[in-house]
């Protein structure tokens, strides 16, 4: 029997103590159904197999109620034990609906298809599978220590959870890395069951709460009751016992329960914790589920993906030919697959933790931003499931009929984009002696025909000192003022609607180096000039330390920029943004781990945004009252002792305060050392958190990849623009492709008259032949 096909070989070497991937003597250490599930496989698979299972517990004890399964998990089960999967179908509970209220507003979606059923049922149906196969279960038995079971059994599986005991033993190796959150829950039910996943928020004096509720069973329900850590004292929680939580729940979320009572089941407030390890083997010991990883229930992942863990480890040992090769195997296929669910957990988790954050938000879009929180969901997808319910929330945003919410304009002081897509700064180091020429016409020029809202210029310097690489674009002659004014008139009269904006800014610490394809932030091997910083620190090791700069070289850079921002304005630039990220001059002002200075630009934030702020007011001043300005952020450092979220919502306020009309939001390329976490769509917290608590426009960048990504981000209202670099560079035309496959014509996405023949997709091959009439079935069967 085989359980599925295709496993990759392993690329690594876990020092195996066995010269065969089919042990015949095996322990599982936690009968949780991960544990469980490996052990009937495994037993299914080799009869003569002594598959013993350890669980400290009584079988019928359990944490929580009811488990959802995903019809991608069980369609892996009913291939792989088709007993299993009958018996589960026996039991399930299944509906199509989320239910969303809040402020007495009740928002139904449907389509998304849901399975569940009693945690307690599922533990039984896995028990007696395991006995029928004839496996050991050892029921109120700790397992042996951890390095005495790896001794006695050739294989070891650590399938004991969120607190591993096997994990923790062998720590050193399995190196993992445990963060709690902020919310606590507690995990009830109630003897009734809901129609469907319901999702109420109650809005307390003492803070928000949330319950999460789905059918288990024909007559109960599982719910879940959580809140930020504050919320939860205030409440006074923590002065209650279980007995009291659980009433004062039911009466929290009466509406909610039809009156109806809850019950508990040694149930605790807890704080989620989630587990993510760098190893997930050890010799013959391979941890599984949440011994390895945790998803945020949010998601529903935790059965899931513990199933499907076994699964592939299932497959691997009868795939590969040792033991070491199929481990490896194993966590080289599930590796990615976790990685995905904990981003998409990770979002789901914080966006309950900041909750508050959107009660204020219309109520159709407040329940599409809690639908689309993990950004698993999306518009088009959502669409699909219920275009009712989507087309309400469009309608709500004020999207015309058959305009996807990218499409739909956005207004700053005097300009007014026809769509929400930006082209972001890209550095093209192709400029000579930094006068842009053909290539940047051409680049630019092709981005403003490909239908864009608003095409910016690369980070433009404000002095041959300021540039990054001998290849950087500047406006600091009259030469290179005039070379932009040819780009500016080309958009303009051959890209009528689209806006064109720059970026002005200065390289500080990060200058002197070769062009980016020869050495990103190597320095040059000769030519250099002499760089300025806010403080003497180095970029990285191997690179020039900069000058610091005194009082008067502060008053010769603004001026610099307001010289180079009236050049802009004569150029026909639409919009300003002075680039305050990355890491280079204006930047390092704002970091606390480039700005080491005693003076009054140094030392606490509100000193650390002098500079930026007076450089941010003299621009303005120069630049015409009826442009708007953008100010580019690092929003986060990826680095300890860093700018943080909390420091970018007080930058982000701060020049809201001066008049800024957008923040650009993107993160990192500060310090040398930063340790990012890239996901699609990363960076986008960080817009959605200065764009509710600053309350100012914001432009989300990095990793935004699909037109789908900007419609959902844009509905949900977690951004008001999109910026989009790399897609860009694969396709000139990207937002032009964008409405010709949403099937939109409109004044969002204007063909230019030459282009129009080209609106629709070219067909490719042949559309003629005959279809095929006849499907033979059956034949060879592969082994």
């Amino acid at each position: 029997m085989r359980l599925r096909r295709g496993a990759r070989p392993a690329t690594t070497a876990p020092h195996p103590p066995a010269k065969t991937s089919h042990p015949l003597n095996v322990a599982i250490v936690g009968g949780g159904p991960g544990g469980l599930y490996t052990a009937a496989l495994l037993k299914r698979l080799a009869p003569d197999r002594q598959v013993t299972v350890y669980e400290r517990n009584a079988p019928d004890d359990t944490f929580g109620f009811g488990v959802v399964l995903s019809d991608e998990t069980l369609g892996g089960i009913e291939h792989a034990d088709a007993d299993v999967y009958a018996a589960l179908k026996n039991h399930f509970v299944r509906w199509d609906d989320i239910d969303i209220i809040h402020r007495a507003t009740h928002h139904t979606s449907g389509g998304h298809r849901f399975a569940a059923l009693g945690r307690r049922r599922l533990l039984e149906i896995l028990h007696d599978r395991c006995h029928a196969l004839g496996v050991d279960l050892r029921f109120n038995a700790e397992a042996p220590d951890p390095a005495a079971l790896a001794r006695t059994y050739d294989l070891v599986v650590a399938a004991d959870g969120v607190h591993s005991a096997t994990r923790e033993a062998f720590r050193d190796v399995f190196r993992p890395r445990i963060t709690s959150h902020r919310c606590r829950y507690i995990w009830l039910a109630a003897d009734f069951a809901f129609d469907a996943f319901r999702f109420e928020i109650a809005e307390t004096e003492h803070g928000v709460m949330q319950l999460h509720g789905y059918p288990y069973a024909a007559d109960a329900s599982t719910v879940i009751v959580e809140m930020c850590e504050e919320v939860w004292r205030a409440a006074g929680f923590d002065e209650l016992d279980e007995a009291e939580s659980t009433a004062r729940c039911a009466k929290i979320f009466a509406d909610a329960l039809g009156g109806n009572p809850l019950r508990s089941n040694n149930s605790a407030w807890t704080t989620f914790r989630t587990v993510v390890s760098e190893r997930w083997s050890h010799g013959n010991t391979v941890l599984l589920g949440d011994a390895a990883h945790t998803a945020h229930f949010s998601i529903g992942s935790g059965t899931k993906l513990a199933v499907e863990d076994a699964l592939a480890l299932a497959a691997c040992l009868e795939e590969q030919p040792s033991l070491a090769e199929a481990l490896a195997a194993y966590e080289e296929e599930r590796r990615p697959v976790v990685a995905s669910t904990q981003r998409a957990a990770k979002a789901s988790l914080e966006w309950f933790e900041d909750l508050a954050r959107y009660v204020d938000q219309p109520p159709r879009q407040f329940a599409f931003n809690l639908l689309t929180r993990s950004r698993r969901v999306t518009h088009d997808n959502l669409r699909l499931r219920d275009a009712g319910f989507t087309g309400s929330v469009e309608r709500e945003f004020g999207c015309p009929p058959g305009t996807p919410p990218m499409f739909t304009p956005f207004r700053l002081r005097d300009l007014t984009l026809r769509n929400r897509v930006v082209v972001s700064p890209m550095d093209m180091y192709s400029a000579v002696d930094g006068v842009p020429g053909d290539f940047h016409l051409v680049h630019l020029g092709a981005r403003a025909l490909g239908g864009a809202g608003l095409v910016m210029t690369e980070m433009v310097c404000v002095s041959a000192e300021g540039r990054i690489t001998p290849g950087c674009a500047g406006l600091y002659t009259g030469r290179q003022g005039e070379a932009w004014r040819r780009i500016t008139d080309f958009v303009h009269a051959s890209a009528p609607g689209t806006a064109i904006g720059v970026q002005l800014g200065h390289s500080g610490r990060k200058g002197s180096t070769r062009l980016m394809w020869e050495g990103m932030d190597e320095p040059l091997p000769d030519g250099n000039w002499l760089l300025v910083a806010p403080s003497p620190l180095r970029y990285k090791p191997g690179g020039q330390t900069p000058r610091e700069l005194s009082r008067a070289q502060l008053t010769d850079i603004r001026e610099q920029f307001t010289s180079a921002a009236t050049r802009a304005a004569r150029a026909g630039f639409d919009l300003l943004e002075l680039h305050c990220a990355h890491g280079y001059l204006l930047s390092g002002f704002l970091s606390p781990l480039t700005n080491r200075r005693t003076d009054a630009y140094g030392g606490s934030l509100e000193k650390r945004l002098r500079f930026p702020l007076e450089v941010f007011d003299a621009v303005r001043e120069a630049w015409p009252g009826e442009r708007p300005m953008t100010v580019r952020v690092s929003a986060t450092d990826w680095a300890e002792g860093g700018t943080g979220a909390e420091e970018a919502v007080t930058i982000a306020r701060a020049f809201a305060a001066h008049g800024v009309d957008a923040v650009d939001v993107s993160t990192g390329q500060v310090v040398a050392d930063e340790r990012p976490e890239f996901g699609r769509s990363y960076q986008t917290p960080y817009a959605d958190r200065i764009r509710h608590e600053a309350g100012v426009p914001v432009i989300a960048v990095g990793a935004i990849s699909s037109w789908d990504d900007v419609n959902s981000l844009i509905l949900a209202g977690r951004t008001d623009l999109c910026a989009l670099a790399r897609p860009h560079l694969y396709d000139p035309h990207w937002t032009l492709h964008a409405a010709a496959e949403q099937g939109y014509e409109g004044p969002g996405a204007v063909w230019p008259a030459p282009y129009r023949a080209g609106s629709r997709p070219p067909r490719t091959g042949r559309t003629d032949a005959p279809r095929p009439r006849l499907t033979l079935r059956g034949g060879p069967q592969e082994g």
